[in-house]
């Protein structure tokens, strides 16, 4: 199906006049209706050209063709052919329902809407301003075409001939239109289960975004294309003769193969930090069976056969995703080669590569299951933020989980109980007290998988979590921990600022007050629990208002600098140590805080609960920045006596000290803890990359393990 639908999109490039176009469209569906359809089109747009000079009742038509794939239904067909009538042309939508029906009426309204709303919303071509405004047309296109899928579906195809065309228009435009392509309709072809609509629009959008990025994948992929199909067709030979062997036919299953496309190869070499040589599963096949127990009896085939990464197996069959898709996926090793595997029956890749189209339903009131994500997207006003949930929620890999009652929500992949929370409800997020999963009480930054069951406990009070945001995955629930937390560090800073000059001057919180006041820093003074220059002026200040008031009574004002580990301390106190309190875990980075007791510092995040209710006196404190560092390392090694000793010899090469090792028991995974100045981070990881797969490389510069 993949095939004929590429097939299909390389033979709509190549048509340049009305006359290929009205043919190709025919021998897809060809009935009185649409054949009416094309001659009216051609009558009502004759003079009308295209940026390329081609007649642009072409576009039309070949966007029907594209329809008549997805949608191969006269209704669909004919409103794709006159979906621009109404709005290029004299013609009224009334004259549209006369000729050609309500329903057809109906769909070609819901077109129109959508292209009068992108010209009033969207940001014009000429502007710099960024196309944050893309967010609000996807909402409203949304809230347009909500009542009947096809209008989505149809509008789609039209994005899709507009992108095989972009060549004709100038490079300010093409980025712009690629941009609203690959933030707004590609995300929605992936919603709807579109799967070839979505590849192929993120692809051409990649192209003219990112040209440089996308030039070095195309030309790696060709320089190895013979090596990778050889490596496929070799392992596709062992899985027919495994699977004949163990009672199939050769009728009753077929066997794909491909090669990941190229926006997926780029976001998973953005995600992982890595070259297009360290990602290892450029390589897939799809094994096509009849019965879904048969999907279940391919798979134990293949893991009894091939060493699987269990880490990458899902069952999408028994839990689908939130789309309708249902596919078993697992990864698996043939000799050094690293193979995704998909086993589907023939239903389910329908399914997958029609989405939503694939249903024989498409108003909303029909209960499809493909569309609830539409209503969940609209909770919010905030057009930037809209903008953030569309770029980063609906690119990333999705879990299914429930709630007690069965309701499913898709999160992306490492969401939290909290992120779930704010997926349920906002204010169930912000008052989220404790939560559960499959019955155990578990913190509420526990990694959800799919299948889980999660039911959140709230409490009276709003709960601003600001250690917490980074370990947030949803824009929603990150944006409202940060406005929950943005008048919170104001709070936590300005009574900050007050127990560092307590600490200093060694005055009651009252008077220095008052000294705040009388100097005319009220308003900035938190600024000091970040800014050494503006602490070292604060202090002169007031020292200049002590002795003008003979309440002098001590020297002392000179801040000394204490280097403690990772952390540097100003006080003009002497410190002997630093401890830190496992109450909140603060990780290199995090802002900090430290609690002076005597001669020692007590270190803790700074929006920590616990130190907050504890705050009398305090010093400055910040992260030193050190050039070393530690990272974790984890290769992919061969399974070969002395391989271990040369792979040491190599970090030996760059200075690195080696703090441990360990050989995985199941795989031949290596990981390796280790430090070396952090300037040659990208020198080590291109050599290594070489000669070994890299599965992780990230610094691990935690105060709790120095």
């Amino acid at each position: 199906m993949r095939e004929d639908f590429l097939k299909l999109v390389e033979n709509i490039k190549n048509i340049k006049d009305t006359e290929s176009a009205k043919k190709l469209l025919l021998s897809k569906k060809d009935t009185p209706l649409i054949k009416k359809a094309i001659e009216f089109a051609v009558k009502a747009h004759a003079g009308q050209k295209r940026k390329s000079g081609e007649d642009y009742v072409i576009h039309p038509i070949l966007v029907a063709a594209i329809t008549a794939y997805f949608l191969n239904e006269e209704v669909p067909i004919v409103a794709a052919i006159l979906h621009d009538v109404v709005e290029d042309t004299p013609y009224t939508i009334y004259y549209i329902k006369d000729e050609f029906g309500s329903e057809v009426a109906e769909l070609v309204e819901g077109l129109t809407k959508i292209v009068e709303i992108r010209g009033n919303s969207l940001v014009p071509s000429t502007s710099n301003e960024k196309l944050a405004k893309s967010a609000l047309t996807f909402r409203k296109m949304i809230l347009t075409s909500v009542n009947d899928i096809r209008v989505l579906i149809i509008k789609l195809c039209d994005r899709l001939h507009n992108m095989l065309t972009l060549s004709a228009l100038p490079p300010h435009k093409q980025k712009r239109i690629a941009e609203e392509t690959l933030v707004v309709y590609a995300p929605i072809a992936h919603r709807l289960g579109i799967a070839t609509l979505k590849n192929l629009l993120e692809d051409l959008s990649f192209k003219y975004l990112l040209p440089e990025e996308y030039k070095k994948i195309d030309e790696y992929i060709k320089a190895n294309k013979e090596i990778f199909y050889e490596k496929l067709n070799n392992f596709i030979s062992k899985i027919e003769e495994l699977m004949l062997k163990n009672g199939f036919l050769k009728s009753e299953f077929e066997i794909k193969s491909r090669i990941k496309h190229y926006y997926s190869i780029f976001l998973k070499m953005q995600r992982k930090g890595i070259s297009i040589e360290e990602v290892l599963d450029l390589l897939a096949v799809r094994i096509i069976v009849k019965e879904p127990l048969e999907c279940y009896e391919t798979l134990g085939i293949i893991h009894l056969n091939f060493r699987p990464l269990i880490s990458r197996f899902k069952d999408y069959i028994a839990i689908p995703k939130e789309n309708g898709y249902q596919t078993l996926h697992t990864t698996v090793y043939d000799g050094n080669s690293i193979i995704e595997t998909q086993i589907r029956t023939q239903e389910m890749d329908k399914k997958a590569e029609f989405g939503i189209a694939a249903h024989w339903k498409y108003k909303l009131n029909t209960d499809l299951p493909n569309v609830k994500w539409l209503e969940n997207l609209k909770f919010n006003e905030n057009v930037e933020d809209f903008y953030e949930l569309a770029k980063n929620d609906l690119f990333s890999e999705d879990i299914v989980v429930y709630s007690p009652k069965f309701e499913t929500f898709t999160l992306p992949r490492g969401a939290t109980a909290l992120d779930f929370a704010y997926a349920v409800h906002t204010d169930i997020g912000n008052r989220a007290k404790e939560a559960y999963v499959n019955k155990e009480k578990v913190s509420l930054l526990t990694e959800l998988k799919t299948g889980d069951i999660v039911n959140i406990i709230t409490g009276d009070k709003v709960i601003p979590r600001c250690s917490w945001i980074n370990s947030l995955k949803t824009s929603k629930a990150k944006y409202e921990q940060k406005r929950l937390c943005n008048q919170k560090e104001k709070e936590i800073n300005r009574k900050l600022a007050i127990a560092i000059l307590k600490g200093i001057f060694d005055l009651d919180a009252i008077k220095i007050r008052a000294l705040i006041k009388a100097n005319n820093l009220c308003e900035n003074i938190g600024k000091i629990v970040d800014d050494e220059n503006f602490l070292k002026e604060v202090v002169k200040r007031i020292y200049k208002t002590l002795k003008k008031r003979n309440v002098l009574y001590f020297k002392n004002i000179k801040l000394k600098e204490y280097i403690f580990g990772n952390i540097r301390i100003l006080s003009n106190k002497h410190i002997n140590d630093i401890s830190f309190n496992y109450c909140c875990h603060p990780k290199y980075g995090d802002k900090i805080l430290g609690l002076l007791h005597k001669k020692e510092v007590e270190i803790h995040h700074r929006f920590c609960n616990n130190a907050e209710n504890k705050i009398d006196k305090a010093v400055f404190v910040e992260w030193v920045k050190k050039g070393q560092n530690r990272y974790i390392l984890v290769v992919s090694m061969p399974n070969k006596k002395g391989e271990l000793a040369k792979f040491i010899n190599l970090l030996n090469k760059f200075n690195v000290f080696i703090h441990s090792i360990n050989l995985g028991e199941e795989s031949n995974h290596c990981r390796v803890e280790i430090e070396f100045d952090k300037k040659i981070f990208d020198t080590i990881k291109e050599k290594i990359g070489k000669i070994y797969p890299i599965i992780e490389f990230v610094s691990k510069n935690d105060a709790y393990n120095k």
